[in-house]
Parts: C-alpha cells; structure tokens; sequence
C-alpha cells in the first residue's frame, strides 16, 4: 500500500483502533498487539522489545545513515472533565475524538503510514526505523531508553556501531519544526538548621536558610540565552519543615527546584553551578530529561525549510530527551489540545501528517546524497 489516499484513510482508521483500546503508560500490550498486528498485515516484519514496535525497511543496508522514525502509542489517564467516552473513537464535524488522538495518536500513525510508503523504496540514501514507543506520558525507562538500550534493537538494526543516527519524533506541532526543547531537572534542596524553641533565642531557623536560597533562585539570571527557548528558569514549587509545631524553630527545610534548561546548558554543570552558589544541599532526582537541538543545517531540517516550514524551540519535553543523537520533533495536532477533556484531532490533520512526513523523507534525500 503505497498510495497517498489509502494510507490517509488507513491512518484515521488504525487510529480509531487505536484509540478504542486503553493504553495508559506501562500497559500498552494491548495497543502494542494493534501496530504489530497493523504491520504484519502489510508483510512488515517487526520485533517488540517490551511494548515498543520496532520494524525497519526492506533494504536496510548498515552503511547508510539511519532515520528513526518515533512516537509513542501510551496515553494519560482521562481528566473529570470528559463529556464523551475517551475511548470511543467518534467521528463528528470533520473531528476525530478520543483519548490519544492529539497526543500523540496522530503523529505514530502518520509516520506509520509513512513507513509503509518508504517500507520497500529501493535506493533510498538512508534507512528508516519504525518504532513505536511506551512510557512516553511518564517518561519510563520502559520506553525508548529500553529500546535503544537493548541488545535486540542492536543486533536487528546494528545500532551503536558506526551508522550514523537521527529522528523524527512525532508529536503535535501543527506539523512545525520543534528544533530544540527544553531539559528538565527536578532537584530537592534540604536547609539544615538547628531546632530550638520559638519562644527563645534557640536554635538556627531552616526556614530562614531556605530562604535566602530561595531568594538566590528568584533572581537566577543565567548568561547565555538560547534563541529558541530562551534563558534557563528555574522555580521553587513546594516547600515544607520536619517540623508540624508552632512553638519549634525548624531544623531542616525541604524545597523542590523545577529548572528547564536551554540547550546550552547541560543537567550537571546546571548542577554543578547550584551547588556552589547555594547553602542547602541539593540532590536532584534524575539526570535524564536533558536539553536538545538539532542543527538548522540537518538534513531533516534543510528539508523542512525548503517546504516553508518554520523553527521553533518547545517548551514541552518528549521522547526526543532520551535519544543520544539529532531529533526533530514534528507532527499534526496542537500541543495546547494535549491532556485536555474530550480530546481530538482534525481529520485533516492526520491526512496532512501523512502526506507531510512523506514529502520531508523525500526531499531530504537530497540532502543526503
């Protein structure tokens, strides 16, 4: 099935399947059986490591350079406010409802098509990587991490030897180039004071400590700001003392950190910089969801251009965090319908995905002679 109309068409029904079988992160193996069963119906062959798909063209040849092509098929839970059932695929005004169906149901199933377009293309100048991912919505190592790490992935696509490796990560944005993304570190900061009694000149007050950190990240201005997702932030959103008592200074003060980094700063100089600048010791949660870009002289990237896309950077944080190599993040739907109660996307959306990711795979052949 090569023809643009019937991928379209077999995009928005797959993605109806799709959308009537829950698959809230970590129990995806419902909707992982859906893809697989999808691929092997079009003579795919296609490997699952956990409950991520993996699938790679006919001619794979492991001296080309390799294009993944990924998004997730897990979803979150649905929010009180659902006034449809999430989980039935309803077609109404040209819309496509149902949980997933934004974020990111649309995209996996575009680049699917996608896929299946390039499966058996002969002399094509790179090969194309399917994998359809779990544990996206909670950022589980269960997920892509499981699969690039895996020793499956490697002996089926060779991965980690000398090819060379970049991605297209579906998620929505109105199928613009999300050129970089911000990093998150989440870090606990404990202030360390001396219980006393309130009523006394007694003790060192943790509270008081905390705050002049506090007050420190107020004003954090980092030097270098990035054009696409400008300065670093950072922001304290929970606070709390060991202690429940009115009439005791407290001795120690928790406070969390949320910082987004630019691309220009990475997790453990950020880190690093906190440290020896702050009184509270700092210990952050995970090192994982770091910043990234993709050079505007890519291939992907060039691609995008010459067809009037333009670049931005995105605030949001995806899969693209985990990947150790070049990333766009690109796809139909609209970020800001993402999570939100009766979810969907435009039936239009998902014929342009189609067609947009297949045009951008065939343009940047060009750039990759």
């Amino acid at each position: 099935m090569t023809d643009p109309h019937q991928l379209q068409e077999a995009a928005i029904i797959l993605l109806q399947r799709l959308i009537g079988t829950p698959s809230f992160s970590r129990e995806e193996d419902k909707s992982a059986v859906i893809i697989k069963d999808f691929l092997q119906g079009q003579n795919i062959e296609a490997i699952q490591v956990g409950n991520n798909i993996i699938a790679k063209n006919v001619h794979f040849d492991n001296r080309k350079p390799c294009i993944l092509l990924n998004s997730h098929h897990d979803t979150v839970k649905p929010n009180y406010a659902y006034s449809l059932d999430p989980f039935d695929p309803l077609i109404k005004d040209g819309k496509l409802y149902g949980l997933g169906s934004n974020d990111a149901g649309a995209a996996l199933v575009s680049l699917v098509m996608a896929f299946v377009h390039y499966y058996q293309k002969e002399d094509l100048p790179f090969n194309l990587v399917l994998a359809a991912s779990a544990e996206e919505e909670i950022s589980g190592c269960g997920g892509i991490e499981m699969v690039l790490s895996s020793k499956a992935f490697a002996a089926y696509t060779g991965y980690g030897r000398e090819a060379n490796w970049s991605a297209i990560v579906g998620e929505p944005t109105l199928m613009e180039m999300a050129v970089a993304e911000k990093g998150l570190l989440v870090i606990d900061a404990y202030a360390y004071g001396q219980a006393g009694h309130a009523a006394r000149e007694e003790g060192v007050n943790a509270l008081y400590v905390a705050m002049q950190d506090i007050q420190f990240l107020a004003g954090l201005e980092m030097g270098q700001v990035s054009s696409f997702l400008g300065p670093v932030k950072a922001t304290v959103t929970v606070i709390d003392t060991d202690n429940k008592q009115h009439n005791v200074v407290p001795a120690v003060c928790h406070f969390v950190i949320d910082i987004r980094l630019n691309e220009l700063y990475q997790p453990e100089a950020m880190l690093r910089y906190l440290q020896q600048n702050m009184k509270s010791e700092l210990k952050a949660r995970s090192m994982r969801l770091r910043p990234t870009a993709i050079a505007l002289e890519h291939p992907l990237v060039r691609a995008g251009l010459v067809s009037g896309k333009t670049c931005y950077g995105s605030p949001t944080t995806s899969d693209k965090a985990l990947m150790p190599f070049p990333a766009l993040k690109m796809g139909p739907g609209d970020s800001a319908r993402s999570h939100t109660a009766d979810e969907f996307i435009y039936l239009d959306e998902i014929r342009s995905g189609v067609i947009g990711y297949i045009s951008l795979l065939e343009k940047a052949q060009t750039y990759y002679e």
